[in-house]
């Protein structure tokens, strides 16, 4: 189990930040826009289309990374105060009743999406610039994926929380706000102190 953890957390890891290079290319685009726009006076058709494929790039691939690193938002006013084991029994039911029907879905389902739009060489409708859309449109079932093999490795964390008592350690791990302003302050009172 630790194995396949290790293995999906690099997984997600490293396809999130491979896509978060799309916002140092979406700055680009828009930096060209503005240039263009303003500057020339001559605006692209097709920049507001590639600017929506490249936020749609980053939203679909940084799914599995958020949840490898416990990023995405979650209200656990009551959950934070249970016991570890009961956070692992609440996580291993709470994956099966809402996550994998959702994630399937999406890799199911998308893949047919994907399929036929890859068929039809689809384009924007909705776009002066009729730019291709089909190739965007294989993230869906891509995120469906990696969501799924990330979701296998947080039941996988959950069954060791129960049987070890303790979280395993994650690679990466995001820190809440109010944690790292609490340490902040216990940095400077410390130097005070000094």
């Amino acid at each position: 189990m630790r194995g396949f953890i290790s293995f999906a957390d690099h997984l997600s890891t490293s396809v999130g930040k491979a896509f978060s290079w799309c916002i140092v290319i979406l700055m680009g685009g828009t930096c060209y826009e503005v240039v263009m726009a303003y500057a020339f006076n001559a605006p692209t058709l097709w920049n507001f289309d590639f600017s929506l494929q490249m936020y749609g790039a980053i939203f679909m691939m940084a799914g599995a990374y958020c949840l490898s690193t416990e990023s995405h938002v979650r209200g656990d006013v009551i959950y934070r105060l249970f016991r570890p084991r009961i956070q692992g029994y609440v996580d291993l039911v709470l994956y099966f009743i809402f996550f994998f029907p959702g994630v399937i879905a999406l890799a199911f389902y998308g893949y047919e999406y994907a399929s036929l739009a890859w068929k039809i060489k689809e384009t924007s409708w909705n776009s002066p610039a009729q730019i291709q859309i089909y190739m965007a449109k294989a993230l869906i079932p891509s995120a469906g994926v990696l969501l799924i093999i990330q979701g296998i490795s947080e039941v996988f964390r959950s069954i060791i929380c129960i049987q070890t008592g303790h979280w395993p350690a994650r690679m990466v791990v995001a820190e809440e706000t109010e944690k790292i302003l609490m340490r902040t302050s216990q940095d400077e009172d410390q130097k005070d102190v000094i």
